[in-house]
């Protein structure tokens, strides 16, 4: 019978977090492209950016969305580190709303009114205009369902002799009021919080375990401040492959909970004496004594303000040091070198999203920027190629350079469009599904303009091997081209970087005229020369060879050009 009962507790522990997930997930689709702009525009100071991480926190229901949308947004350069602390502590007193949540639910049997929200929620989702609403209902209601069985099969477990037995003799061997005894919950909670994702959860447990008396309200606070360490350790394990700054972010994350946790154990016995006296809850009283099961339903009421009063206490204190807790995180984790800074081929986009799917947009538009700069510079080297290697060592050496910019620019591509794929897979608004498709194809053209670099490259390297040479004329208007497409591509670069849209897109058409023109007057001259013996047919050949491959990259220049002006339309 216990096992059974065991089961079915993980069971209701599975579908709490479900509910849990929904929620937060429905809520941010609510939110939709507007949180991309509330950590941008409101972290000014370190004030007003944790007022920010407490209020998305409190709004999407999850630290760690909040926390590695932090993390993803240092990550592509849109926070600086302090402002990133700044929300992180707000963070911290948002995800305390949690907590009451679940206290709510021990507070009276919840799971009366969870079926007529299951019925509102189903209508909604079938009505299809309101479908996000209808999700958001579900969640909650497969919240609390989880949560009310949750609390009826842990009493269920309590009340079957031989489970709790088991259970309270396993809790009894550290029940001893000591120093170890404390770092072993502590350690508990923790490991649990790490393995299992989620740090309402846990905290539902130790309510459970609390509230049933098999744990004592002193071991319950401990597994409380374990929980506060091993949420943190998600955003740092996410942060491997991020960049310097993001990994110091996510290093602060877990710095701060560290030095709260280590303050509060200094303090503990008076701290938990505070907050057990102004909820009214007597932890010394025994179950024998009068009145034990109404001190014991209070339980949640304590752990719920525990909660609150140390993260609220933890942040105050510590929002005054933010420049300290920057340049020790600074101190501890080194800048990559110079090297590794170089040949990593995506630098804002990790292995795995780093923030909500609405939030990884930003980073993929990031990437894309990087993307740009790195196509023209690949272009770059195309005139020095041609005009100012001075022998064959620095020619071949610049040759390779640009084939290894080739290799980068497809990786770049496969990189940028996988990842854009995985983020359709997570809760969209259709303005930000649109978005995608211009973004993917912005990357697609980019690739072209990469390819074409390669192009003009293995054409100049064929005319390196025959030994070809060009007229200074024939040179003039290659040169001449090459600016015209520089030009292009610098416009494009500001016009992908112009996040207020005061770019005049028309300069890149008339760029791209410019180029038309230039080619078809070019490619008319040139049968002329050839009849006229100006230079013979292969050096021809090849000249019109470049000069059509940098009218190619010139469409290539504004299909991305539009296909951004698309997408600023959508957002």
């Amino acid at each position: 019978m216990s096992i059974y009962i065991f089961v079915k507790l993980l069971g209701c522990l599975a579908l709490l977090m479900f509910g849990m997930k929904s929620m937060s997930d429905s809520l941010q689709k609510m939110a939709g492209p507007q949180l991309r702009h509330v950590l941008g525009t409101m972290t000014t100071n370190r004030f007003t950016g944790m007022l920010t991480g407490m209020f998305v926190t409190a709004a999407v229901q999850s630290s760690t969305a909040t926390t590695l949308m932090t993390v993803s947004f240092v990550n592509a350069g849109l926070l600086t580190l302090a402002q990133a602390i700044s929300v992180i502590m707000g963070a911290h007193i948002g995800t305390t709303v949690t907590a009451w949540i679940m206290s709510l639910g021990f507070s009276f049997n919840i799971t009366d009114f969870v079926y007529l929200a299951f019925l509102i929620g189903i209508i909604l989702i079938y009505l299809k205009k309101h479908r996000i609403i209808g999700d958001f209902i579900f969640g909650v209601a497969f919240l609390f369902l989880g949560l009310g069985t949750l609390k009826e099969t842990g009493f269920a477990l309590v009340q079957d002799p031989a489970a709790n037995a088991a259970i309270s003799s396993f809790f009894q061997r550290f029940n001893e009021p000591n120093f170890w005894n404390s770092c072993f919950f502590l350690f508990m909670g923790t490991i649990l919080t790490l393995c299992v994702q989620s740090s309402a959860a846990i905290m539902a447990i130790t309510m459970i375990l609390c509230s049933t008396g098999v744990l004592h309200i002193d071991q319950g606070i401990m597994l409380v401040l374990g929980e506060n360490i091993g949420t943190t350790i998600t955003a740092n394990i996410v942060a491997i492959g991020a960049n310097t700054q993001a990994r110091r972010a996510a290093f602060a994350h877990l710095s701060i909970n560290v030095i709260g946790v280590t303050w509060a154990l200094l303090l503990l016995q008076p701290f938990v004496n505070l907050v057990c006296g102004f909820v009214g809850f007597d932890r010394y009283m025994l179950p024998e004594d009068p009145g034990y099961m109404e001190n014991l339903a209070k339980i949640s009421v304590v752990l719920a303000t525990f909660h609150s009063t140390f993260n609220v206490t933890n942040t105050l204190l510590q929002i005054g040091f933010i420049p300290y807790i920057e340049r020790f995180v600074c101190r501890v984790i080194k800048p990559k070198s110079s090297e590794e800074e170089e040949d990593s081929k995506l630098k804002f986009i990790t292995g795995g999203l780093l923030s909500t799917a609405e939030l990884s947009i930003l980073q993929a538009q990031k990437e894309i920027c990087l993307f740009s700069t790195r196509t023209n510079k690949m272009f770059s080297f195309i005139p020095t190629l041609l005009f100012d290697t001075k022998n064959d060592e620095d020619f071949n050496k610049l040759y390779s350079r640009i084939e290894k910019y080739e290799g980068i620019s497809d990786n770049m591509e496969v990189g940028i469009a996988n990842y854009l794929n995985k983020v359709t897979e997570g809760h969209l608004s259709p303005e930000s599904k649109t978005q995608i498709r211009y973004m993917l194809r912005e990357v697609g053209e980019l690739e072209s303009i990469g390819d074409s670099c390669y192009n003009l490259a293995r054409t100049i390297n064929q005319k390196h091997t025959k030994n070809e040479h060009f007229t200074d004329v024939q040179k003039e208007h290659i040169r001449y081209m090459f600016e015209l497409c520089e030009k292009a591509l610098t416009h494009m670069q500001a016009v992908l970087e112009d996040d207020q849209g005061t770019i005049d897109l028309n300069e890149s058409l008339n760029i791209e005229n410019e180029i038309n023109n230039y080619r078809t007057q070019l490619k008319e001259a040139n049968i002329t020369d050839i009849n006229e013996h100006m230079y013979n047919y292969q050096a021809g050949i090849q000249y019109m060879d470049i000069i059509c491959e940098c009218e190619k990259l010139g469409d290539y220049v504004i299909n991305v050009v539009e296909a951004h002006a698309h997408k600023k339309l959508t957002n």
